[in-house]
């Protein structure tokens, strides 16, 4: 949790959007959007990463990552169930990701960031990145937003500090 001017703020997604907004020239600029339109975009696909894409992915986030970590057994109809809610929804990213670079268009923005966490989780089990895979331009934008720079810091920075981030 974050407090900002004495007001709690818990939800990652909505930290994201505060220090994009109050430090826009903070190597945050255009990640936000620079208009309205571009900025209802983002919304959008930051609304749809929050209600269809969290849930399935956290579920197999936890049972692919971290349930081996711990010896705990795997739930495969679980696991099952939510690949399958997971793959509905990128099935529905390929369809916009074979018009547009990012999800909200043609530029890296808070949209693509927000679904790095889970996925570099799930993407790194044989049987998570195949959801990624299977879809020739999922494949391409999770490469693309992966690969980046910023984020490849983030996970030397695990690597190095494994507990701190998690």
């Amino acid at each position: 949790m974050w407090f900002f001017s004495s007001l709690p703020v818990a939800d990652s997604r909505a930290i994201c959007r505060y220090l994009c907004t109050q430090f826009p020239e903070d190597g945050n600029r255009g990640i936000y959007g620079t208009g309205s339109l571009e900025r209802a975009s983002i919304e959008q696909w930051l609304q749809a990463e929050a209600q269809s894409f969290d849930a399935p992915s956290s579920e197999l986030v936890f049972h692919l990552a971290f349930a081996p970590q711990l010896n705990m057994l795997p739930d495969e109809a679980r696991i099952a169930e939510n690949e399958r809610k997971l793959q509905q929804m990128i099935g529905v990213y390929d369809e916009i990701l074979a018009k547009n670079q990012y999800l909200a268009g043609d530029e890296f923005t808070l949209a693509d960031l927000s679904h790095l966490p889970a996925s570099h989780y799930i993407a790194g089990s044989q049987r998570g990145r195949k959801l990624f895979t299977s879809k020739r331009h999922v494949a391409r934008w999770y490469d693309a937003i992966s690969s980046r720079p910023s984020w490849q810091q983030v996970v030397k920075m695990q690597h190095e500090h494994p507990g701190t981030f998690e």
